[in-house]
């Protein structure tokens, strides 16, 4: 069984920011060693664990200070042995809370010097940085040790006011050297923080404050990783796209080697979905920006009703990635529910092999998914990798959805409780199989809270709320499990 990574994290950090320097055009990645095997657990006990952003927590009193809890994997699955909250009040953690930094507005967990235990990183956009301005924002990495965290620096910062580090992170081995590098996303950048130091601008494009989407995966088939990157630009109308970088060894930088433009994208996620031994790229909630006279870049367009999910196929390591392509929603043969305006099907993504087939599998999250006459309950299909990809030769899918209505799920459907937001995949007890989180950050009037199947299932499904958790007290809304990490 085989869980794979679509947007972990990554490398041996250094502590201070660098300038970033631009990377010039270059040709695709030679073959490289593939990265060490990924690990979330964070505390050592050979279990995976769970980190939740929870950027607008408060923290010594300072509003939307924001902090990560990180919930502790074991015998009896995630949220049943405790956690830790991680915030920049922390002693080994760098920064003081102030309102505002939003610390875990990005989360992951991740093996980053091979030592079987995994560090976290988090991002702060709002953190303000003496020299550079308000909203600088900054990425942290926190080292992973037996019974706590240990010690914890600066990734990088942002250069300028509002520059907003920190809004998304991910990291791989995208260089080929064995070490995971870290990708940071800001409100206008896209930079690269390799293990040895380098420090490179990937995109640099007004984005009109949206965060670029990050996700990994060995899309050139050269056994390396690759970054594929979604961002809007809105210099001198409003632009979408979805671009893949592999690193070109000879200019020692990420080299743009595909490009999907005027899709618009609000999550991504790899996996092998047809088992053909080649990763796979799927666009969450993919939709046509403007009518520019060109073929969809995500698919037939009425997919895109209410959300579409639409998958470029892997190829060998020979410039074919993304030839094949399938596109599905909620009027897709097999797929539970019906595509209406507002379902946002897709919003949220994550990849693993759940049902132990040798494929891989998508979770797609429909935060605004109504269930009865409860807009916005939100809903999370899961949709089974076959032979064919997520579609089969005939059109038709294999899924089951899961919603706060579903029979033995806990709680009930309600407006607002965006089921679905956040979807996120580990076998936290170990047992050999996957199991399956969803948050819905707006249950109990925007508290929120975390259900999780165990083995992907219904049976024994339960919830997490910050209350049931112990988290301190809120004094405004949590939107606990907006944010989450994912193997």
């Amino acid at each position: 069984m085989r869980i794979r990574t679509y947007a972990a994290a990554a490398a041996t950090v250094a502590a201070a920011a660098t300038s970033a320097l631009t990377l010039a055009p270059a040709a695709a990645a030679a073959p490289a060693p593939q990265p060490s095997p990924s690990t979330s657990d964070f505390n050592g006990d050979g279990y995976p664990d769970l980190a939740v952003g929870v950027p607008d927590g408060a923290v010594s009193g300072k509003a939307r200070a924001g902090y990560v809890n990180v919930l502790w994997g074991g015998k009896k699955g995630i949220g049943a042995h405790g956690g830790i909250r991680v915030t920049q009040a922390t002693t080994e953690v760098p920064g003081t809370p102030e309102a505002g930094d939003r610390f875990g507005a990005s989360v992951a967990l991740e093996d980053l010097n091979g030592d079987g235990i995994a560090e976290l990183l988090a991002g702060a956009p709002g953190e303000d940085i003496t020299g550079r301005g308000t909203d600088a924002g900054v990425v942290v990495v926190v080292g992973g040790a037996k019974g706590g965290p240990s010690h914890g620096s600066n990734v990088t910062t942002g250069p300028a006011a509002s520059a907003a580090y920190g809004l998304s992170v991910a990291a791989a081995d995208l260089t080929g050297d064995g070490s995971r590098d870290i990708v940071v996303g800001g409100k206008d950048k896209v930079v690269l923080r390799t293990a040895d130091g380098l420090a490179a601008t990937v995109v640099g494009a007004p984005m009109g404050g949206r965060a670029p989407i990050l996700t990994t995966g060995d899309f050139t088939g050269d056994g390396a990783a690759d970054l594929a990157v979604g961002y809007w630009t809105n210099d001198p109308f409003t632009q979408s796209h979805v671009r893949i970088w592999a690193w070109e060894k000879a200019g020692q930088s990420l080299a743009n080697v595909w490009n999907t433009d005027n899709a618009g994208v609000s999550a991504l996620a790899s996996g092998d979905f047809d088992g053909d031994g080649h990763e796979d790229l799927a666009l969450g909630e993919c939709r046509e920006i403007a009518d520019e006279n060109i073929d969809d870049p995500c698919g037939p367009e009425e997919y895109a009703q209410g959300g579409g999910v639409h998958i470029h196929y892997g190829a060998a390591s020979d410039g074919s990635f993304g030839f094949r392509k399938q596109t599905l929603n909620q009027d897709t043969v097999g797929v539970p529910g019906r595509a209406e305006s507002g379902d946002r099907f897709g919003a949220a993504l994550a990849a693993a092999d759940l049902n132990g087939d040798g494929r891989d599998d998508l979770v797609a999250g429909a935060p605004g998914e109504a269930i009865g006459t409860r807009a916005g309950a939100g809903a999370a299909t899961v949709l089974f990798g076959m032979k064919n990809g997520l579609v089969d030769e005939f059109g038709e899918s294999n899924a089951v959805a899961y919603n706060q209505g579903t029979p033995r799920v806990p709680g009930a459907a309600e407006a607002g409780d965006a089921f679905g937001a956040a979807v996120a995949s580990g076998d936290y007890d170990h047992d050999g199989r996957p199991d399956l989180t969803v948050g819905s950050p707006g249950e109990n009037v925007n508290s929120g809270g975390l259900w999780v199947f165990p083995h992907t299932s219904p049976d024994g499904s339960y919830a997490l709320t910050p209350a049931r958790l112990g988290l301190p007290a809120p004094t405004s809304a949590l939107t606990y499990g907006k944010t989450l990490s994912s193997l």
